[in-house]
């Protein structure tokens, strides 16, 4: 989203000049809610909760679709934003930043431990059945667009293109991913391990496994009592720390990374000690809301000679 100072803009700056609407967009960014859902959250009325999503809804920063309830139908409101860029006048474009990006499939992890319940699927079938983890090594897997697991871990493998002249200045790992339940569980927490070249990353816990509405991009076939979609998170691991969408995870940073390692190790795990022991589910193409492979990039500056 690029933004100036001419009217066009001023539905953004509007939306976001309230304490109510940034709490709301908070909330959104964890899990997609119902009107009535965000006005318990931040305990408002209905009917003033529904002004403040038709001004969210207007400037582009959540999306809303219709979708059957308990009793009736209901709004589902969707955090729609991913960054925004304010263009002042007067002042040149900022130059892009440059970075090396690698987009990696979930079925190409390089070594799995797991638990059931667990699985795998391509866009066009189920690989072997449910609850098997010898599937995982399954060489269809290499087209899965989709996997679960209730407890251990996955690892992927990925290249690193750095070169001795570059200074790395920050990795941007990308998944759209949610817990693991016994059919769908909007409630249902599972604490996430993320690791790096054999250093821990920092634990978030997901919320749930959604299974509320179908996925945007998950198959006709796929049935609708089986998790549908998951939260896009996004690990920044920084100079400063390693965060979670803007949040504090730890204070690991890009230098503790090993990061001019010929090649990353990324582990995703739901650890036997953990608080939350709920499972884990990745998306990939062809399944969710998203659409998008793991996506790891690295954005570097050129050293001075």
């Amino acid at each position: 989203m690029k933004l100036d100072l001419t009217e066009e803009s001023l539905p953004v700056y509007e939306a976001l000049s309230s304490t109510v609407r940034l709490h709301m967009l908070r909330l959104l960014a964890e899990k997609p809610m119902n009107v009535k859902e965000l006005a318990s959250a931040v305990q408002l009325s209905s009917a003033i909760m529904t002004m403040h999503v038709r001004k969210l809804e207007t400037a582009g920063l959540i999306r809303t679709h219709m979708a059957p309830g308990k009793s009736g139908l209901q709004k589902i409101c969707t955090f729609a934003a991913e960054s925004a860029e304010i263009v002042f006048p007067g002042t040149a474009a900022q130059a892009p930043r440059k970075s090396y990006r690698q987009d990696i499939p979930v079925g190409h992890y390089t070594d799995f431990q797991i638990e059931p319940t667990c699985g795998l699927a391509t866009p066009e079938q189920v690989i072997g059945s449910f609850d098997d983890p010898r599937y995982f090594w399954d060489q269809e897997r290499m087209n899965a667009g989709i996997l679960w697991f209730g407890k251990g871990y996955v690892e992927y493998k990925i290249p690193n293109f750095l070169l001795t002249s570059q200074q790395p200045e920050e990795l941007v790992i990308t998944m759209e991913i949610a817990s693991e339940a016994p059919s769908t569980n909007n409630n249902w927490p599972s604490d996430i391990t993320f690791t790096l070249n054999g250093h821990k990353l920092g634990v978030w816990t997901s919320p749930g496994d959604y299974g509320d509405i179908r996925g945007k991009y998950t198959p006709s076939w796929w049935s609708s009592q089986t998790n549908q979609y998951g939260l896009l998170k996004q690990l920044r691991i920084t100079p400063r720390g390693t965060f979670m969408d803007g949040l504090k995870l730890s204070d690991f940073t890009l230098e503790e990374a090993e990061i001019r390692n010929k090649q990353w190790t990324f582990r995703l795990s739901v650890e036997a000690d953990a608080e939350h022991i709920g499972g884990l589910t990745l998306f990939g193409k062809g399944f969710g809301n998203y659409n998008d492979d793991l996506a790891f990039e690295l954005y570097y500056s050129d050293l001075q000679s």
